[in-house]
């Protein structure tokens, strides 16, 4: 029920959604004094989420930051999250944006600092589709010449809460060593990591994808409206209402 209802509330997190629910209701109400509150709200969500100054700010402080990979220790196994694939125009499978996810996990292997790669994702869709993520991935570092027998793969974990649940069982049935390096996105890490650990999995971040330039100084530029800006939000408000989501599952469920 948690996945179901996830999809369509994505919806809602989208600050140019509600820039258009609050002009909406300013062209069909009929006070003026409404009117003007509507107008002013609808003027503000538009300043701060095409700030990209502020966006930045919050990036460094929201962004975990990779912990230092000692380049002498071998780790047991990388977790590669999923979320990095999608289908393209054609119907075929396709890397997106967090593709860094991907290749950072194969260098990672290529030069010795992992022995296996967990692929964890299959098919996070409501839209019942054939595509699988992990299995296409699988194909892939197959394609690069990665050994079989150095790939684990969970293939039916929809979201987050159970890439860490499977992996989970995976690890343990296999009896990997901790600690184990856990690949995402940058913006991902905080939630992703916070949940791993929750379950009792002890990961090392390893961030990859920074989807913000997080600069010094910001340019002048920055403070003037950017509507890339705006759609690059939503997926920091995701992980923020989604990390206290869990947050408050984990307290129902754990009772901590």
């Amino acid at each position: 029920m948690f996945f179901v209802l996830s999809k369509p509330f994505t919806f809602l997190l989208l600050p140019f959604t509600w820039v258009t629910i609050i002009m909406l209701g300013y062209f069909f109400t009929k006070k003026e004094n409404i009117k003007k509150i509507l107008l002013i709200i609808s003027a503000v969500i538009y300043l701060l989420f095409t700030n990209t100054a502020l966006l930045n700010a919050f990036a460094k402080v929201w962004d975990v930051p990779s912990v230092q990979i000692a380049p002498e220790k071998e780790y047991s196994c990388a977790i590669l999250l999923g979320g990095y694939t999608g289908i393209a125009e054609d119907g075929n499978a396709c890397f997106n944006v967090s593709a860094d996810r991907f290749f950072q996990t194969l260098q990672l292997y290529r030069q010795g600092m992992v022995e296996h790669i967990l692929l964890t994702g299959g098919n996070g869709s409501l839209l019942k589709n054939n595509f699988n993520e992990a299995n296409w991935a699988k194909e892939q570092l197959l394609k690069s010449e990665i050994p079989a027998q150095a790939i684990l793969i969970d293939s039916n974990s929809r979201n987050t809460f159970e890439n860490a649940e499977f992996s989970k069982k995976i690890l343990d049935s296999v009896k990997l060593q901790p600690p184990y390096v856990l690949v995402t996105s940058a913006f991902h890490m905080r939630r992703a990591s916070w949940i791993f650990k929750k379950l009792g999995i002890n990961v090392i971040p390893f961030a990859t994808t920074d989807i913000v330039e997080k600069r010094g100084n910001d340019a002048f530029t920055d403070l003037l409206p950017n509507i890339h800006t705006m759609n690059t939000w939503p997926f920091y408000i995701k992980e923020v209402i989604g990390l206290y989501v869990y947050k408050l599952e984990a307290r129902r469920i754990f009772g901590k």
